[in-house]
């Protein structure tokens, strides 16, 4: 059974999420902020050394650290991460985080297809700001 979302996505809410992220003394908790047809976002609390060992995602993953400090390896290559640090991980990538210090994150997932084909923006020279 899948955990009820804290926000119904048909009404507006305002969350604090420092309230919101629960920790506990040697695990993980999440808990799901919002769940649409093509999107979810989920918050989570790690203690410190707790992991996700590496996986993947068929879905784009966009993650945003809160609070404290992580390892995030994103194909076998590990990036030190801090409150404030954001990070993007395309569909299929091998990624895996582990918390060196107690912290959190805010996890937005997106399912694929409806992007649109980007064309690279080039910057007109006679531009005025």
């Amino acid at each position: 059974m899948s955990e009820k979302p804290i926000i119904d996505f048909g009404r507006g809410k305002i969350l604090s999420l420092t309230e919101e992220t629960k920790f506990e003394e040697s695990g993980i908790v999440s808990r799901t902020l919002l769940r649409t047809s093509n999107s979810r976002a989920v918050l989570f609390g790690f203690a410190e050394g707790q992991e996700l060992t590496e996986h993947t995602s068929t879905q784009h993953a966009l993650v945003e650290i809160l609070t404290g400090e992580c390892e995030f390896s994103l194909a076998g290559k590990p990036h030190e991460l801090e409150a404030g640090n954001i990070v993007y991980i395309p569909p299929n990538l091998p990624h895996a985080v582990r918390a060196k210090t107690q912290f959190s994150m805010l996890l937005t997932l997106t399912k694929p297809g409806s992007e649109q084909k980007l064309t690279p923006v080039k910057a007109d020279s006679n531009a005025q700001s």
